[in-house]
């Protein structure tokens, strides 16, 4: 049997941390949300251990929401339309390849741009071999909306996995897909649901400032409606366990999250920043695991 995993990369992506997550699990989960979805490693993971009845994913980014229905609904053709790409990828030299990442990406922001539901199956296509083919699988986009990020030179990228996309595809069946404000997923958590949230991180420094995923930014005003989410949530009897940055990996002082979450418990874990542009600063760092699972709430 195969096990199903992400079928993208996405900065964040909580693959390397499940071991720590999973310690966090209630014994059983009969309904499950995730607000910010992201790739779907938590997700996937607790899908294929748990089997929950009810299942809603949301997030923001309309184009990953888009990819996660056609995976769903659409699977065959999907991978149809990546297995015609990495055939035409192959087929060409590295300087063609170069062209043709960037007449994609057009191609993509274009579709973007167009919002016509007809092209949502080359869109969500074009969504994975972008995250295949680009800079580090970052999914980065302007102040216009429109995806920026530059080829990755590539040689012999895995393009279309199908054993992995049918996997994903007969686990989604069952959940229900939303794109919007993580706020709108409040009516569908009650006192039975786990609830696994992955927010944009804080930054470490102004510098480190990469939010991007989509149009709209996360600031610490942001992060604080997050918290007073948590905590109505978590009245209302939800199992909840959140991730975020560290500050104190820059500022030990910087307790900004030690005193959002002084009712939570807060678990640090060791992760590696793999998404920099400077190599020399990917490696160990500290992350945030808050959770109520504990009853410390």
């Amino acid at each position: 049997m195969v096990v199903a995993h992400p079928f993208i990369k996405w900065a964040g992506g909580k693959s390397q941390l499940l071991n720590e997550i999973r310690e966090k699990y209630p014994s059983q989960i009969e309904k499950y949300c995730e607000p910010f979805v992201g790739g779907g490693a938590v997700l996937f993971d607790v899908l294929q251990k748990f089997h929950p009845e009810q299942v809603l994913i949301n997030d923001i980014n309309k184009e990953l929401i888009n990819t996660y229905a056609q995976i769903k609904s659409n699977n065959e053709d999907l991978i149809g339309c990546l297995s015609t790409l990495q055939g035409d990828y192959k087929a060409h030299t590295h300087e063609e390849n170069k062209a043709f990442f960037y007449e994609k990406r057009l191609r993509y922001n274009e579709l973007k741009a167009n919002k016509n539901e007809l092209e949502n199956l080359e869109k969500a296509a074009l969504f994975i071999f972008l995250n295949k083919t680009c800079f580090n699988g970052l999914y980065r986009v302007n102040a216009k909306g429109l995806f920026n990020v530059p080829f990755n030179n590539a040689k012999n990228p895995f393009l279309c996995d199908e054993k992995n996309l049918r996997a994903c595809s007969e686990l989604l069946q069952n959940v229900e897909m939303t794109v919007g404000d993580y706020k709108e997923c409040k009516s569908f958590i009650d006192e039975k649901t786990f609830v696994y949230i992955d927010p944009p991180y804080r930054p470490l420094t102004q510098t480190a400032a990469f939010t991007s995923y989509s149009e709209n930014r996360f600031s610490d005003k942001e992060q604080s409606e997050l918290a007073d989410f948590i905590k109505s949530i978590s009245e209302k009897g939800a199992k909840v366990v959140a991730s975020n940055s560290d500050p104190k990996n820059a500022d030990k002082n910087d307790n900004f999250f030690d005193e959002l979450y002084s009712h939570f418990e807060i678990k640090r874990i060791i992760a590696s920043r793999m998404i920099n542009s400077n190599a020399k600063k990917r490696g160990a760092i500290s992350e945030l695991l808050i959770s109520n699972i504990a009853g410390v709430f």
